[in-house]
């Protein structure tokens, strides 16, 4: 009995050890691509506004391709095979990007989406392999917190290179990590094929649980999604920052997200709608904020405010779904999960180059503010349906 118990905490912490690992990697290298490509069409390849806008809508299409299509409807031995070649396809996007002219570099970002989307989804199902309830999610909450250092890492050092090379080339010092997710990646677990037989016998946007993870995750990932694509184009353009100073607020954005996040490694949050409801009302605040962002004061300080509703809505909305569906269900409920993230980032992004050619930068965001009043009423309704703040599975 006693070996039994040491080989399963050995193989929880070989678990642990292994996702924190694969997701540092390909999140840190990922976040850089993703805060780096609009800043790289528009300054580099001299885009337009609407073409920058559907260089993020492209990426996220081919990730909510893999994710929606490909990934959810492979059986486990198929998926880890896709996740080990799409780790290595990221890993050379990496080596080449910095060698892209205005066709290749379209087909070098669909490539990394789609690898994106095969891998991600598998790493979150990892994480919530475990049986029991209050160390699976003390797992996801070490999961979501090496996303957070990830993705503080990834635009801190992407912010001290480009004080010595240029925007085109920085794609090229983040090879290395996809080589170490490229080499790790067979070792990331998959669940048994047995365990996801009824896997689509369930109708998951029917599930309360679920539904509230959608609206929460849609009233920030909205937000989001603006901020990656055109928020950076707006801070260089109207008010003067460098690209250094680009990365640093998002490296600042992204501390203030991993301080949110802190507490998801130590303790579970028994009551989500508490956390939920305050995470979407920091975030129709910051929004606000945004609006009057005509100085570099205003601007900062809602950037790094809505660092908060970022660290704390994802992994709520993690939990929200693990509580939801057991785990024959729950690779399916992820990778529909991912994929609605990755819709809205396919939605936004060219939106929003339209909306910033018609009525600006600011003005956009104003519009957000009854979508995000909605989406919180929405959230509201559903978790009457449920009793998730009873901690119950």
């Amino acid at each position: 009995m006693a070996n039994q118990k040491i080989l399963g905490k050995t193989y929880i912490l070989y678990s642990i050890l292994i996702i924190i690992l694969i997701t540092f990697a390909v999140r840190a290298s990922n976040n850089m691509m993703m805060t780096t490509i609009s800043l790289f069409a528009q300054y580099d390849l001299f885009f337009n506004k609407i073409e920058v806008g559907l260089t993020e809508s492209a990426m996220a299409l081919s990730t909510f391709i893999a994710t929606a299509l490909v990934n959810s409807r492979l059986n486990p031995g198929s998926r880890r095979i896709l996740f080990i070649i799409s780790n290595i396809a990221f890993t050379i996007i990496l080596g080449i990007m910095q060698f892209s002219n205005y066709v290749s570099f379209w087909a070098f970002i669909f490539i990394a989406g789609f690898a994106f989307g095969a891998i991600m989804p598998n790493i979150m199902t990892s994480a919530g392999m475990i049986s029991d309830k209050k160390i699976r999610e003390r797992v996801l909450g070490i999961y979501t917190l090496s996303l957070s250092v990830s993705l503080i890492a990834g635009p801190a050092f992407e912010s001290y290179i480009l004080n010595f090379y240029h925007l085109r080339e920085i794609f090229l010092f983040f090879v290395p990590l996809g080589i170490v997710s490229a080499i790790l990646s067979p070792f990331l677990k998959f669940p048994y094929k047995k365990d996801e037989a009824k896997s689509k016998k369930i109708k998951i946007f029917s599930e309360p649980g679920f539904r509230v993870a959608i609206f929460a995750i849609f009233a920030y990932n909205i937000v989001f999604a603006l901020l990656i694509t055109f928020g950076g184009i707006y801070a260089r353009s109207i008010l003067g920052f460098s690209y250094s100073d680009v990365a640093l607020l998002f490296t600042g954005f992204f501390i203030v997200s991993f301080s949110s996040r802190m507490f998801f490694s130590i303790r579970t949050p028994e009551n989500l709608w508490h956390y939920l409801f305050t995470a979407m009302s920091v975030t129709l605040i910051g929004v606000i904020l945004l609006f009057f962002g005509y100085n570099d004061i205003i601007y900062i300080v809602a950037y790094l405010m809505l660092g908060v509703p970022h660290g704390v809505t994802y992994p709520l909305s993690l939990v929200s779904i693990s509580r939801t569906f057991g785990m024959s269900y729950r690779n399916t409920a992820n990778s529909y999960f991912f994929s609605v993230m990755m819709f809205i980032s396919i939605i936004i992004p060219a939106l929003g180059g339209i909306m910033e050619n018609m009525i600006g930068f600011r003005y956009m965001f104003l519009i957000l503010v009854p979508v995000i009043i909605l989406l919180i009423i929405l959230s509201n309704n559903n978790f009457k349906k449920i009793s998730l703040w009873k901690s119950t599975v």
